[in-house]
């Protein structure tokens, strides 16, 4: 079976070995994805944004993998503050699934 490592660009990844995605087989691994913009090297203040700028991060590491955000089958979210969660999906969250 290959195994293929996507990268983002992150220190992390060089100092740790850690990879944005893992392509094994048909099965491709997202994880320990955060808000920050590795083009401007900034993360920003405001919680939407940062969660808009991690989908962003998902998209292109599922995208060099072949794959799309339509493929993803689970997701984790890791607030400091629960009660803000709303604030990551506004238009979903207000009216449902």
């Amino acid at each position: 079976m290959t195994r293929r490592l996507i990268s983002s660009g992150s220190s992390f990844e060089r100092e740790i070995g850690y990879s944005r995605a893992v392509v094994d087989g048909d099965w491709v691994f997202v994880s320990g994805t955060t808000g920050f913009d590795y083009r401007s090297m900034t993360i920003a203040e405001d919680l939407l944004a940062q969660t808009e700028q991690c989908v962003q991060n998902i998209k292109t590491a599922l995208e060099q993998a072949g794959a799309s955000l339509r493929d993803v089958v689970r997701v984790t979210y890791i607030l400091p503050k629960a009660d803000e969660f709303p604030q990551c999906w506004p238009g979903w969250y207000k009216s449902g699934p």
